[in-house]
Formats: structure tokens, C-alpha cells, sequence
């Protein structure tokens, strides 16, 4: 006689990890980072939450992989910070900047920032990817030294998101050409008014 066939929650299977991240994907995009849980991923993929936590480990693991950064933002503007505080981390910042996205995962990155231009789903993810991993390690960090971090923080992705447009898709002359030093010293300043100008300077009414 035929057994019974299991309801409920699936074990590990081969393709149980692409579930999950089809699940994490579909939650992410339509609701963003903080309200959606790992028990809710779960239930969306079918699968135990034991399983997240033993194909990906944490939330933000899980997030990046989603995602598909091949290096966590977070660390990156971490290290620039960790460096020197609020002097001349402009400069330091497209160093940094530049270095990663010149460097091995190029390829990798300059597929995802494609996507997103493409995509509105996509778009909203990497819009989640900066504020949950950039902005709030900056806040993390310097959240005693500037005000509306926020505020100042759209301002800088406006320069670092532009610079990926201009270099790395449309590779627009002289941005495409310049090295990293160049580009620290053209932009560089322009990130640090933006980080330590009067707030009201940069919004009016504010």
C-alpha cells in the first residue's frame, strides 16, 4: 500500500536554498528590511526556519544574499569611518569606493546596479541595501558627531550612485578614465559639505 504523502513544511532539499531566496526576495521587495521576519520568510518558502539559519545563518546574510552584493556595503563604510571620523571622509569614502568597484566583484556589482535601473522591485532593494546597511552604520558610528544624518545621507548617495552611473554604465569621459586618487580629490569635497554643512543650507526650511 502507497504511504501517505507528508503535509506541512518542507526539509532540505536540493533546491531548497533558491526557495528560500525566491521567498526573501518577494517579501523584501514588496515590504522592505525591517518588517518582514525570518519565521515569515519561511512560511513563504514552505520550509522549517531552522533551514534559513543553516543555508544563510543571519537576517542580513540572508538580506545580501538576496540581494546579490558579493561584499557587504556595511563593512566597507565602516572601515572608511573607523579611519579618521568626519575629516576628509569624502576623499576617503570614493577611495574606498572605487577600489571595490574596480576590483574583482566589478562585474558582479555593475550587474546588480544594472538590474535595479531596470527593475522597480529591484530598485527598492538596493534602496533598502543603502539605508539598512550604510546609512545605519553611519549612524552607528557618527551618530554623535552629525545631525540629520538622514537628510545628508540621500545627498551622499546622490554622489555615489551617480558615480556608479557615470563611470561604470554610462562611462562617461573623464569619470571613466580617472583613477581613484583623482576622483577622491574632484568628489571628495563635495561629500564632505553635504556631510557637515548646516542641514538648513541643504534644505531649506529644514
Amino acid at each position: 500500500m502507497a504511504r501517505a504523502k507528508r503535509s506541512g513544511r518542507r526539509s532540505g532539499k536540493p533546491d531548497t536554498r533558491a526557495e528560500i531566496l525566491a521567498a526573501a526576495r518577494t517579501l523584501f521587495a514588496a515590504e522592505g528590511y525591517e518588517p518582514v521576519s525570518m519565521r515569515r520568510i519561511a512560511a513563504e518558502a514552505g520550509v522549517d526556519p531552522s533551514l534559513i539559519h543553516h543555508y544563510f545563518g543571519s537576517k542580513d546574510d540572508l538580506f545580501l544574499a538576496a540581494v546579490e552584493l558579493p561584499m557587504d556595503p556595511a563593512s566597507e563604510v565602516e572601515a572608511v569611518l573607523r579611519g579618521g571620523g568626519t575629516e576628509e571622509v569624502g576623499e576617503r569614502l570614493v577611495r574606498a569606493f572605487v577600489a571595490v568597484w574596480d576590483g574583482p566583484h566589478s562585474a558582479r556589482l555593475i550587474a546588480v546596479a544594472r538590474t535595479s535601473l531596470s527593475r522597480p522591485a529591484s530598485s527598492f532593494i538596493l534602496k533598502q541595501t543603502f539605508e539598512h546597511r550604510v546609512v545605519k552604520t553611519v549612524e552607528e558610528i557618527l551618530g554623535d558627531q552629525v545631525d540629520h544624518l538622514r537628510v545628508r545621507a540621500g545627498f551622499i548617495a546622490s554622489q555615489v550612485f551617480g558615480l556608479v552611473v557615470t563611470r561604470y554604465i554610462l562611462k562617461f569621459e573623464p569619470l571613466a578614465s580617472l583613477d581613484a586618487e583623482q576622483l577622491a580629490q574632484a568628489l571628495g569635497p563635495t561629500i564632505d559639505r553635504y556631510l557637515t554643512m548646516p542641514v538648513e543650507h541643504l534644505v531649506p526650511g529644514a
